[in-house]
């Protein structure tokens, strides 16, 4: 099971490493809405969410943060190197938790990639879903807790 809606955004506690830039949970707090997307090397519906997940950070920067979490679903995951390479062919600017012992996927009682978590400012859990495509969705919730109208 996922985090329950209104459940309080997780501490970021755990993280293997930190790839682009390192944030806590205060970070993220009070200023604007978080979107965190989980996501794995292993994953092909992630590499194809990508262009959508980038292409809305840029669309939102001044509204929302970012944070991707990188979640290994097998050995072959847990190369870092792998993680940056593809990070970087992916236009990955975003903070990246590198969550090599599922600290912060537990945290976030995730488990699937991709998954989509979207926060309001004070922390609360406002949307979920999980899988491929979807993006339509997920805008139509972040736009809500950004209080823009359709």
């Amino acid at each position: 099971m996922a985090l329950k809606l209104r459940s309080q955004m997780p501490e970021l506690d755990g993280a293997t490493t930190w790839l682009n830039k390192e944030v806590s949970k205060n970070d993220l707090l009070g200023g604007k809405p978080t979107l965190f997307h989980f996501w794995s090397i292993s994953c092909g519906l992630c590499k194809e969410a990508m262009p959508s997940v980038n292409e809305f950070r840029e669309l939102y920067k001044d509204q929302l943060h970012v944070v991707a979490v990188h979640m290994p679903r097998s050995e072959k995951d847990l190369d870092l190197e792998e993680i940056k390479t593809v990070a970087e062919e992916h236009g990955i600017t975003q903070p990246i938790i590198v969550d090599n012992q599922h600290k912060i996927t537990d945290a976030f009682e995730n488990e699937y990639v991709p998954a989509y978590y979207v926060f309001d400012e004070e922390g609360q859990l406002r949307h979920f879903q999980a899988g491929g495509g979807g993006m339509k969705m997920l805008t139509k919730r972040v736009n809500r807790v950004l209080g823009i109208k359709e």
